[in-house]
């Protein structure tokens, strides 16, 4: 029996929408890549993560398909849950602070695995997208307003390992942040909420609110864990 909790990252302002994460806290039970793998396919959440120290903070992290160096709204979420000034990935070490109602990581751009970033001219574009072929993935996004920074976004993976719409993408974020070279306020998915904020040095802040899901459940041999939402405001 492995326990793992299930986080909403980048959750709406009333604490709705985010994109669900499973911490697996006990990383030793599941010590190798191939086990990791396979209990992440079996999940299916776009992210798994998995903690091999929680007092250093170092994590990994995998896709129903693939492991991945670094990503956006998994350490978000795990810096949340583990209460740690950074975080250890493959790509380097993330940074990590609480604010209030926020939880930010600070990484680089460069971590971020390789996204098409799509502008569209205005935000009911980027509504009416449909989900497109597997092979690309795609961030779709619009202004709704350039002067204050707010975006509306989709998300669009593209692996073909049943994600066909991310609800809510911290490494995109950081890409898209770091190519217009300012702070953001972006709307994505049905209603999640991404913040960032550019910093010196190449560095990039991505901020949002984390949610514990309540409620049990039990799936392939694998317990979830119930907790407690983080305070809204």
């Amino acid at each position: 029996m492995t326990d793992y909790d299930v986080l909403r990252v980048f959750c709406g302002p009333h604490g709705d929408h985010g994109n669900a994460l499973a911490v697996v806290r006990e990383g030793s039970v599941l010590p190798e890549r191939g086990g990791r793998q396979a209990l992440a396919a079996e999940l299916g959440f776009s992210e798994t993560v998995f903690v091999d120290d929680p007092e250093r903070g170092v994590i990994d992290i995998y896709t129903p398909t693939l492991r991945l160096p670094f990503a956006g709204h998994p350490c978000v979420g795990t810096a949340w849950l583990l209460d740690v000034p950074e975080l250890v990935t493959p790509a380097g070490v993330v940074g990590a602070r609480l604010d209030g109602e926020f939880s930010w990581i600070e990484a680089r751009a460069e971590w971020a695995p390789p996204r098409t970033l799509r502008r569209h001219a205005t935000p009911a574009e980027v509504d009416a997208l449909d989900v497109p072929p597997p092979g690309e993935w795609i961030y779709a996004w619009a202004w709704e307003d350039e002067a204050a920074g707010r975006i509306r976004a989709r998300a669009f993976p593209g692996r073909n390992d049943g994600i066909d719409e991310d609800e809510a993408t911290g490494a995109a974020a950081l890409l898209l942040t770091g190519q217009l070279g300012r702070a953001l306020n972006i709307t994505q998915g049905k209603g999640s909420q991404i913040l960032t904020a550019p910093q010196p040095h190449g560095w990039v802040e991505i901020g949002g609110r984390v949610f514990l899901e309540r409620r049990p459940e039990r799936l392939g041999g694998v317990r979830r864990s119930a907790g407690t939402p983080h305070p809204g405001p």
